[in-house]
């Protein structure tokens, strides 16, 4: 084939990818995954290289054991349900005050986000080197609660409650990854791919501004904050049955999240947030021992602790909040895949993380109630044809929640509690060429 007509298919691959994948929402501290055949194991990829998007997303250097050239367009359904609880007991701060214990119980209404997510692998016949680009979500959250007369976090502010009122929050991150992978051996490849970073943040209350008289003005309306980082890989063939693979994904250095905004008298209001993506390491290792079943195993270390805007916690001294309160998280994810047919294949995965939010930062969290724990997920693939692939996964978050002291500038009110939690549940449709 000559190189121009290499060259449109980059091209061509490169702009539908770009087209077809803005900005999205996605839901927990990071996606295990993207893409129904990377969802379908469970995110585990460092070490198996299924499929264009999957690889792309954990290990740069993977994309060189890929069996040829590829192009995957993915849409992900996901439908999260968190919810908020609290209590008060009577006379918490001081005698009559409240004059009754008050408690209760809130879900979200956020409904259903759209995540689409792409990828694009081109081997160049007798070379070593192999380019690739992915465009894909990859952490965010998104809730949105009604202020309560029952619920006391999200009772009306002071002077009129003790809460927060209405409680909404959008906070979506793109990444895109332009990648290139070098066979250094016939067993070993390295990888590596500047990413570049999309991300906006909303929230309301926006707690990390002053509060005036115990209200906190909104924050919404950002504009696109940008940043970046890289990743870098390492591919090795231990033999015909044991592949492993490792990768490091840099912290993402973002500019601050400006706002303008008002406070209740109608007078502006102007702040920003710094809020950064975690550094990320991932190891894993595959078995294709056994004739058309491929098991991958992966080990992932998120350095939330040393990341802006999430490590730090508490309450400033004019009662703003300094950030999330992180902890650094464990995620292990295994997946299998089998060939039923030539033209068939099932898959199935589970995903565990460590919990990242302590019991006593809750009240920090009400907004980003991301204390998932335990995923799994099943898919299937069906080829159209010699070249061309239909994916289907369905996934699932199961309920997790923490609880933890009811905190305010002032200090936490005595007895009182706050619980956050979240599960979800999830469709990912795809569709693959491969040449």
């Amino acid at each position: 084939m000559p190189r121009p007509t290499r060259f449109c298919r980059f091209y061509i691959a490169s702009l539908v990818i770009a087209i077809c994948c803005p900005a999205a929402h996605a839901q927990g501290p990071l996606l295990p995954g993207a893409g129904p055949i990377s969802r379908s194991m469970g995110g585990a990829s460092t070490a198996a290289p299924l499929d264009a998007t999957g690889t792309l997303y954990w290990n740069p250097a993977a994309i060189s054991g890929l069996p040829s050239s590829e192009l995957d367009l993915g849409l992900e359904l996901l439908n999260p349900r968190s919810t908020i609880s609290s209590s008060i007991p009577g006379g918490a701060l001081g005698p009559g005050f409240p004059p009754a214990s008050a408690s209760g119980r809130s879900h979200d209404d956020a409904g259903v986000f759209a995540l689409p997510s792409g990828g694009f692998v081109y081997k160049p016949e007798e070379s070593r080197w192999t380019f690739g680009l992915g465009l894909f979500p990859t952490a965010g959250f998104g809730t949105n609660f009604a202020g309560s007369s029952t619920n006391p976090i999200l009772s009306p502010p002071p002077p009129l409650g003790l809460g927060l009122g209405h409680v909404s929050s959008e906070y979506e991150l793109l990444q895109i990854a332009p990648t290139v992978s070098y066979q250094l051996t016939d067993r070993l490849s390295v990888g590596f791919a500047p990413l570049i970073d999309v991300a906006q943040l909303d929230v309301t209350p926006g707690v990390f501004f002053s509060p005036d008289a115990g209200q906190y003005p909104v924050a919404t309306s950002s504009r696109t904050a940008w940043g970046g980082g890289f990743q870098a890989g390492v591919y090795y063939v231990a033999s015909d049955a044991w592949r492993l693979g490792a990768s490091f994904k840099s912290p993402q250095w973002f500019e601050p999240f400006h706002y303008q905004s008002a406070d209740q008298f109608g007078r502006p209001v102007t702040g920003s947030f710094n809020l950064n993506a975690p550094l990320i390491a991932s190891i894993g290792a595959a078995y294709t021992g056994v004739d058309r079943l491929t098991i991958d195993a992966d080990i992932r270390y998120v350095d939330f602790r040393n990341t802006l805007g999430v490590a730090a916690t508490g309450f400033d001294s004019t009662g703003a909040v300094r950030g999330l309160g992180w902890n650094d998280a464990f995620v292990f994810a295994l997946g299998a895949q089998y060939q039923l047919t030539d033209n068939f294949s099932i898959r199935a995965g589970y995903t565990y993380n460590t919990n990242p939010i302590p019991d006593q930062n809750a009240t920090f969290n009400v907004a980003s109630p991301l204390v998932y724990q335990h995923q799994i997920a099943v898919g299937a693939s069906y080829h159209l044809g010699p070249n061309c692939v239909l994916s289907l996964t369905y996934c699932h978050i199961f309920e997790s929640s923490i609880t933890g002291p009811y905190l305010t500038p002032q200090g936490p009110i005595p007895g009182a509690t706050v619980s956050i939690g979240t599960q979800a549940d999830s469709l990912v449709f795809g569709f693959s060429v491969r040449f």
